[in-house]
């Protein structure tokens, strides 16, 4: 930047020059030496003025006038932006010389050796900021956004397939077994507590009530004297379901659970053979998802994790930060000592680097001509006068000196004939 106006005043110098010898020789004209040092003087102010001239009119009108084919970047600065884009990116950077370079380089081998220089204090320390970063990120907002996102997503995704999948593999490996019995002894344990069995109560109260509703008048009338004189009573209702779940828990070869095991096994078929059923899971699903029920607890689970994670990353021995640190470790030593684990990313790399240049190979020359336009005619002329203008100006002296040789030649030439 402080070189450009050191050169132009070079070349305002030399053309000074050319005119001032020219005016010193100019009343020595008659002699032959006089005659000769003001034609190299006139010779170099016209070329001086010729190459000002043509520098000039490169990045603007010479004295402001509208000579035509002057200012000729700003006026073609466009045509420029898509002739550069087309060059760099059909000439220079084409797909084989892109491909060939990523071939030379050894991903692997640089990640080893990156691998090399980071110690697992840096992986603490870099992990406990990016997660605690992330957790004062997710607020509680944010978390709401993302929790809406994910029931979206959810729910734009088919679940019945995934679920057929699921079942299939929970009975492969007798999960499904171990999950029923789980739900079953929780069950059981939940009729322990007062308030799950006043729950469970109001349900019943609410069963018999919908059931009244829809039998006749006779029978309505039988159901409420057997409710009057104390035949239904609630509380053995709900005391024979506990006693049911705990016999359902407690017997791994009771019928209850053998029936439930013979209808999961028998719905991933039906999933798959039964578009209607599958159909159901799907709208059962989306009314699942879109629940006040769901949305709550969805809600409450991510505040409880965001502050679980929050009071762990607050602990120097925060167990999720050591987590994480445990696990890019292992990976960093095994990627330090495992040549083939370094083959086997060195050709994943560049099988997808050269995949995406092949792909995306025709955007670079129209990100670059847009790049170029977004410099607008004034930046485009900043820059390359930036970056040029140094030798601009040296064509400016060079035309002065150059200029002046030749007339200096020209009129020996001259003086050469006449003496013939």
């Amino acid at each position: 930047m402080m070189r450009r106006p050191r050169q132009r005043r070079l070349a305002i110098l030399a053309l000074w020059a050319a005119a001032a010898l020219a005016v010193v020789s100019f009343p020595f004209r008659a002699t032959w030496w006089g005659g000769w040092i003001l034609a190299i003087a006139e010779a170099g102010i016209v070329g001086g003025l010729a190459d000002w001239f043509a520098v000039t009119a490169l990045f603007r009108r010479p004295l402001g006038l509208p000579i035509p084919h002057t200012a000729l970047i700003p006026s073609n600065w466009e045509l420029m932006a898509e002739r550069v884009g087309t060059m760099v990116g059909d000439r220079v950077l084409t797909k084989e010389y892109v491909a060939g370079e990523i071939a030379r380089v050894d991903v692997g081998d640089l990640l080893a050796r990156a691998a090399e220089r980071v110690t697992r204090r840096d992986l603490e320390t870099v992990t406990a900021a990016i997660a605690a970063w992330a957790a004062d990120a997710l607020k509680p907002a944010g978390g709401g956004e993302l929790l809406t996102r994910m029931r979206r997503l959810v729910a734009g995704y088919p679940i019945a397939p995934a679920l057929a999948s699921a079942l299939d593999l929970a009975r492969e490996h007798g999960w499904d077994q171990r999950v029923l019995g789980t739900i079953a002894r929780a069950l059981a344990d939940a009729f322990e507590q007062p308030a799950f069995r006043g729950a469970v109560s109001e349900l019943v109260d609410e069963l018999l009530l919908r059931y009244r509703e829809r039998i006749g008048p006779y029978p309505r009338f039988v159901l409420g004297l057997a409710d009057v004189f104390g035949f239904i009573d609630r509380q053995r209702i709900v005391a024979a379901l506990a006693a049911g779940a705990r016999q359902v828990a407690d017997d791994s070869a009771h019928p209850v659970r053998e029936r439930l095991l013979e209808s999961i096994s028998a719905l991933p078929a039906r999933i798959r053979s039964d578009p209607d059923f599958a159909a159901r899971i799907e709208a059962a699903k989306v009314r699942l998802l879109d629940s006040a029920i769901v949305e709550r607890l969805l809600e409450d689970a991510a505040t409880e994790l965001r502050q679980a994670i929050a009071n762990d990353l607050a602990d120097p021995r925060s167990e999720v930060v050591a987590w994480i640190v445990d696990r890019l470790n292992r990976a960093r030593q095994s990627l330090i000592a495992d040549a083939n684990l370094r083959s086997a990313i060195d050709r994943w790399m560049k099988t997808q680097v050269t995949t995406l240049v092949e792909r995306h190979h025709a955007r670079i020359a129209t990100f670059i001509e847009n790049g170029v336009r977004a410099l607008g005619p004034e930046g485009a002329v900043g820059l390359i006068e930036e970056h040029a203008g140094d030798d601009l100006q040296f064509i400016r002296v060079n035309g002065t000196v150059v200029g002046g040789l030749a007339g200096g030649g020209l009129y020996g030439l001259h003086l050469l004939l006449r003496l013939l």
